[in-house]
């Protein structure tokens, strides 16, 4: 169970990253959209589990050029956040397949 800290921040890491990912990820993926769904942070806040949803190419791709830009990444959300955290998190992405999942099931289910 997470603590109310861990879900403030978590908060904070999706907006922020997500406005990152919308701003720069135009330059840096063109083509794709990607959006940030959930964020689940250690109780130690020193890892940030971060889940991407990407529209447009390939999410295997697009996860690998993300994982290359996420210094650049983690600097720029610490030039966001420095007001409210002493230390960023380390960044770890991750696609989120639960869209893809349901969209299986309800093929499943219909006759």
């Amino acid at each position: 169970m997470e603590t109310m800290r861990q879900n403030r921040i978590s908060r904070l890491i999706q907006k922020d990253l997500g406005e990152i990912l919308q701003i720069a990820g135009r330059d840096w993926f063109p083509g794709t959209l990607i959006t940030v769904t959930k964020v689940y942070v250690t109780t130690d806040l020193s890892i940030a589990r971060v889940y991407l949803s990407v529209f447009g190419k390939d999410a295997g791709d697009i996860l690998k050029q993300v994982d290359m830009r996420n210094k650049e990444i983690r600097k720029q959300l610490g030039a966001r956040v420095k007001n409210q955290l002493r230390q960023v998190p380390d960044l770890r992405f991750f696609i989120d397949d639960s869209l893809d999942y349901i969209d299986n099931i309800e093929k499943l289910l219909k006759p």
